[in-house]
């Protein structure tokens, strides 16, 4: 069974050819801005010199970050899924609720198009660019989702490197069970290295880089470079893509 219903998403070969009629993606409305604010641009950019303007963890982090709504025009299959992000308000908008997607399709998406967001979010003075209520979805399950299960494996370029790793203290748990669960437990207690979460009970190099990735993303991670335990990355993990960790 497909992830994705016909009936509320493009298929790609139709994408592909408003695109290359209009220059954009057929989603954004004309009303609006038809540029992204300049400090996203500035950081989409820096991902396309590193070849990672495809990477949809690391496009919806630049996002994130800028706390900038933006339009997301991702690929799975011969399907786009056109995803809205308003960071401040924590809410995506989206046809079918994304977090719920198989880990196989979340495996393989891949970003076509960054662009201002065609609606606004619910309670915005703007009401006639409101979308329809039951499309607006929680943005943390999306963030957790795409981090544990998306295509990246290695940490995100803004926390890579040498650093130690601690969870900030929440009340609520991360949606992470089992040895995920239990290395969250101990980051809460201590500042720790990428290698040294690998080496827990359970645990390895990419999960523990999908669990930095979505403790980071939902505001839930200090990063510190210069603290005792801070170690660079795994040498397996710098040899598993192209020889060094990108930054």
């Amino acid at each position: 069974m497909r992830d994705f219903e016909d009936t509320t998403l493009w298929r790609l070969s139709a994408f592909e050819r408003m695109r290359n009629e209009t220059g954009g993606s057929g989603f954004v409305r004309l009303e609006g801005p038809t540029m992204l604010p300049s400090t996203l641009l500035a950081d989409l950019g820096r991902l396309e010199r590193t070849h990672d303007e495809c990477d949809a963890l690391e496009v919806i982090a630049a996002c994130v970050r800028h706390r900038e709504p933006a339009l997301l025009c991702l690929r799975h299959d011969e399907f786009v899924w056109p995803v809205s992000i308003f960071p401040n308000e924590m809410l995506y908008h989206s046809p079918r609720d994304m977090s719920q997607a198989s880990a196989s399709g979340m495996a393989s998406l891949q970003v076509l198009a960054v662009e201002p967001p065609g609606v606004k979010p619910p309670g915005h003075w703007k009401y006639e660019r409101v979308g329809e209520a039951a499309h607006y979805r929680p943005l943390e399950p999306l963030l957790w989702a795409m981090s544990l299960n998306g295509p990246r494996k290695q940490p995100l370029s803004e926390i890579g490197g040498t650093a130690a790793y601690r969870a900030a203290v929440r009340q609520e748990r991360p949606p992470v069970t089992g040895a995920m669960g239990s290395a969250v437990e101990k980051l809460r207690r201590e500042s720790v290295s990428l290698r040294e979460i690998a080496s827990w009970p359970g645990m390895n190099v990419e999960r523990a880089a999908r669990l930095l990735n979505g403790l980071y993303l939902t505001s839930d991670l200090i990063v510190t470079r210069s603290h005792p335990a801070a170690r660079s990355e795994p040498g397996l993990l710098r040899g598993l893509f192209g020889g060094k960790s990108k930054r």
